[in-house]
């Protein structure tokens, strides 16, 4: 005897969801909405509109991309300033999942990782080169002292957070008190903060900085008067024996722009360190106790679980931190000296200069939109190096 053959019931139509569900939704949706386009998107989109149009006091005539060209020189150069971005992003892409389960295909793999990171840094070359032959010279060179700013000052943060961090994670007496004080600089009014540093870091031998070089017998600084790079201040005499002489970017930062990055490590080393301090509070403490019982010393714990474990929040610290530093303008516009404006002044400040003293609107708006191409650019590179990996801790 044969089972009767089961008919498929019918399946019944997708109930549509009422309009009150719908209006409700976007009604809670709505103000978010609202804040990011009028104080997010609108500003990028009438940014952009100003920039195709001379713009002085006043709308004026329609003058296309007249203001970029101006900015970058050549807009084939440019693109392949960012091109030599991206090809980083795909050197990486190369050496990690090209050939992900091709057997054999490991070494050719990297061999196409080294040649594209070789390219990458010719097109970086030559990009630059032609950029600088036509562009705008000065904003140019705020991207300069905007890479140096960020890469001198977003690392360091970052590894003194992470390591004052696990000292105040231990049961230490008045830890409270210590991570209130390290946390008290980023809630400093940054004017009042920058305003005490320029006095700190005065040039008068009588001043605090200088003061404390006397007591191991070195010389007193010129500190934000100081427009010389430093590895020509510091080094260059060494080199001079060898024949050999700094310029150019290899020259580094000049002191004066040093003494600002010091203002910005000392800000935001705490607000990091508290974010530290939240994340060490989520890994699970039998993790260290079997790997102290295993025999590893506190180092070797740090290594292995600690920054492991805290590579999400270091991803997340460190891609903010870039965005801050590229964007960063208050306290570099309350330290800076009139007499070293070329030797401290980022992108940021070239286009609050071009906005505010030249009065040229359009001029500045086409600045802003390249220097956020950068950052979204730089952005989408940091994402593509350390995100997956941080996510996947």
């Amino acid at each position: 005897m044969t089972a009767p053959s089961a008919t498929p019931r019918p399946t019944r139509p997708a109930r549509r969801r009422p309009w009150g569900e719908w209006l409700t939704g976007y009604a809670f949706v709505l103000p978010a909405a609202l804040i990011v386009g009028v104080f997010g998107l609108f500003p990028i989109g009438y940014a952009l509109y100003m920039s195709v149009h001379r713009w002085r006091i006043r709308q004026g005539r329609f003058i296309g991309l007249e203001q970029y060209e101006r900015t970058v020189g050549d807009f084939g150069a440019f693109a392949v300033f960012l091109g030599a971005i991206a090809l980083v992003g795909v050197a990486h892409w190369l050496w990690t999942d090209a050939f992900r389960g091709r057997e054999g295909w490991g070494r050719w793999a990297r061999v196409a990782a080294a040649a594209t990171l070789l390219f990458a840094g010719i097109a970086f070359a030559l990009g630059w080169q032609g950029m600088r032959a036509a562009g705008d010279e000065r904003f140019l060179l705020g991207l300069v002292r905007t890479f140096y700013y960020g890469f001198l000052s977003v690392p360091v943060q970052i590894a003194l957070a992470l390591v004052l961090a696990s000292m105040l994670f231990q049961p230490l007496r008045g830890r409270e008190f210590y991570r209130m004080i390290f946390f008290l600089p980023y809630v400093t009014p940054v004017v009042a903060a920058a305003a005490v540093f320029r006095n700190i870091f005065n040039p008068r031998e009588e001043r605090l900085a200088n003061t404390a070089l006397s007591w191991i017998g070195v010389e007193p600084q010129r500190w934000l008067f100081e427009t010389t790079p430093v590895m020509q201040l510091w080094f260059g005499d060494f080199f001079a024996r060898f024949g050999i002489e700094i310029t150019g970017f290899w020259a580094g930062p000049s002191l004066a722009l040093l003494t600002i990055i010091l203002f910005g490590i000392w800000t935001y080393t705490g607000y990091n360190a508290v974010i530290f301090l939240a994340g060490l509070g989520g890994i699970p403490k039998e993790l260290y106790e079997a790997a102290e019982i295993d025999g590893a010393s506190g180092p070797q714990r740090f290594m292995a679980i600690t920054v492991p474990l805290l590579a999400p929040i270091t991803f997340y610290l460190t891609v903010l931190g870039f965005i801050g530093t590229f964007q960063a303008f208050t306290h570099l516009y309350v330290m800076r000296e009139v007499a070293v404006r070329d030797a401290v002044d980022t992108a940021s400040l070239v286009i609050f200069d071009t906005f505010y003293q030249r009065n040229d609107f359009s001029l500045a708006a086409a600045q802003s939109v390249v220097l956020f191409l950068i950052i979204l650019g730089l952005t989408l590179l940091q994402n593509r190096l350390f995100g997956r990996r941080a996510l996947r801790g």
